[in-house]
């Protein structure tokens, strides 16, 4: 059991970085703003909804789940089919756990760069 909850902590770390890279970095920034007008624009429900899961971390996050678990075969508690939905959500929400304290440290990082460069910028007034 306990290597059950390490493979755990682990699965959770490519999942938090597809769904975190795919959703927020510039690398797809076009792909994700042309996602963004079609979840608004789109004449039916089921379009809108498929382009949001590519603008949203938490989302996204069950889809890549869904592929780690299809390609490593985890589970948690059981071995049959409610093993693998323990695992899903427990990856997705170890994930979001990761994400939420990534995006904490970027937003202090940017709040340090921000004050750094008003201080720079008042002692060169």
């Amino acid at each position: 059991m306990e290597t059950h909850i390490y493979y755990l902590f682990i699965l959770a770390l490519p999942v938090a970085c597809i769904a975190w890279t795919v959703t927020k970095e510039e690398i797809f920034r076009e792909a994700r703003e042309f996602c963004v007008d079609k979840s608004k624009n789109c004449n039916k429900l089921i379009k809108r909804k498929f382009f949001y899961v590519f603008t949203c971390e938490y989302c996204f996050s069950h889809y890549v789940t869904v592929l780690i678990l299809f390609l490593t075969g985890f589970t948690l508690l059981y071995h049959d089919w409610r093993g693998y939905i323990i695992a899903g959500f427990s990856i997705v929400w170890i994930a979001n756990v990761y994400m939420s304290l990534y995006n904490i440290i970027r937003i202090d990082l940017k709040k340090e760069k921000i004050r750094v460069a008003k201080e720079e910028s008042e002692l060169n007034s």
